[in-house]
């Protein structure tokens, strides 16, 4: 049966507040609650795998500020690493000792990439990742996939047009129809539309970009062979592969889906996990590749708060607890274990429900498709089914993304308690969605 719905008085008040504030009273827009019911939830504290709303309802969270906290709230090595650096200063605008240690972990643990560039967060990753690989390959056109995101910089906020291969349309106002016009977008996993591209576009295409797995508009996992496909295409053609693994870096593995496909991408991008959570990004490339970047070369790209001392020394708290061994083995099989039991219960029920999962990912398709792998075979109107699942798993204190779109994160804050928890949430959830 439905379950009573919590108690949102407090942060209705506080959402009312702030339309006054900021467009659509908030500072980004998913958090508007526009794909699910209800006001969006103003969140007062978390730790470990908990979150507390400015009501006091308490939750289990699987959203983990969209993922980079592998290692749930509030984890003590981080807040201890930031609380000592406070003390010393927030910004010098010069470099520090901490961004040699952060670089110096990632790099060596991660066979996939010879030097980094920190910065401040994805969007400024791979906004600076498609500036290098233009200045690079002296080339202006870029190659993305419908379905994947990458940030909100001007060249790849765009969707896709009409027909097999087609320049990117613009898909926010306020993005020039020139920038959008070196953007092409073509379907995932679709060989054809590629080799076209390199066709009609020979010797124009300085990047195609993808995200490691595809996972901000569901979870379109790819093929082995697809991806080795990009890579040989590329090759060939004198074009950089760049991954985009805001998500997947350090998420996957700590080599991320570079490992996990086996493959090297010519330039990786990376988000906030490697801060602990806090604001960064990075991305790297071989020693060749990277010595384009100011002031070795002339691509330029700076930034002060880059290697922000506070976001470096959360950083390296988390980072060296990822790499201790079988932190990401340990964290796959207890995904791997909740989500076969909620994939026993729904086969059980007959329920037209998929559970996608890669990793410590998982995502909720209402569909009957085995495979899912690209943007077109998500059909929309499943998501007024996610609507309901997202109002009855708030009213059992349970947190996922406010939209059907995005996908869920276990961390290792997680426990067992928490989970068992949440499988009986997400069953009673799913038996209101289908019987209601």
């Amino acid at each position: 049966m439905k379950a009573q719905d919590i108690s949102r008085e407090k942060s209705a008040e506080l959402f009312e507040k702030a339309k006054k504030y900021f467009p659509g009273g908030v500072n980004s827009p998913v958090r508007a609650f526009k794909s699910v019911y209800g006001t969006p939830l103003f969140i007062e504290k978390g730790d470990k795998a908990h979150l507390w709303d400015a009501d006091g309802n308490e939750f289990i969270d699987f959203c983990c500020s969209w993922g980079p906290l592998i290692l749930g709230h509030n984890h003590p090595a981080i807040r201890e690493a930031v609380q000592a650096q406070l003390g010393k200063g927030l910004s010098f605008g010069a470099p520090t000792l901490l961004e040699n240690e952060l670089a110096e972990l990632i790099l060596s643990n991660n066979k996939y990439i010879e030097k980094i560039r920190f910065v401040s967060s994805g969007t400024e990753a791979v906004m600076s990742a498609i500036r290098l690989a233009r200045g690079y390959t002296k080339r202006d056109k870029i190659v993305k996939f419908e379905g994947c995101y990458h940030g909100h910089s001007d060249s790849l906020l765009v969707k896709a047009g009409s027909g097999l291969v087609t320049f990117g349309e613009t898909s926010s106002a306020g993005v020039p129809k020139a920038f959008a016009d070196e953007t092409i977008v073509i379907s995932l996993n679709d060989k054809k539309a590629l080799e076209q591209v390199f066709v009609d576009f020979k010797d124009q295409i300085a990047a195609v970009i993808i995200e490691g797995v595809p996972a901000n508009n569901g979870l379109l996992i790819q093929d082995k062979e697809y991806i080795h496909f990009l890579r040989e295409i590329t090759k060939a053609h004198g074009t950089l592969l760049i991954f985009d693994e805001v998500i997947t870096g350090f998420r996957l593995g700590f080599e991320g889906a570079a490992k996990y496909y086996d493959i090297q991408p010519d330039i990786i991008t990376y988000g906030k996990i490697i801060g602990g959570g806090m604001p960064v990004g990075a991305y790297g490339a071989s020693a060749e590749i990277m010595c384009n970047i100011s002031p070795d070369g002339a691509v330029y790209q700076a930034g002060t708060l880059s290697g922000n001392p506070v976001a470096m020394a959360a950083g390296i708290a988390a980072l060296q607890v990822l790499a201790q061994p079988g932190f990401y083995e340990k964290l796959e099989k207890t995904t791997q274990q909740f989500v076969e039991e909620i994939r026993s219960f729904v086969t059980e029920k007959n329920y037209e429900v998929k559970i996608f999962t890669v990793g410590s990912i998982f995502w909720f398709a209402f569909t009957a498709q085995e495979k899912i792998q690209s943007a077109e075979q998500i059909d929309p109107a499943s998501m007024e089914k996610y609507k309901v699942m997202h109002r009855e798993l708030l009213n059992r204190g349970i947190y996922f993304g406010p939209s059907g779109y995005e996908v869920g994160f276990i961390s290792a804050a997680h426990t067992e308690e928490d989970l068992n928890k949440a499988v009986t949430a997400i069953k009673e959830a799913l038996m209101v969605v289908f019987e209601g």
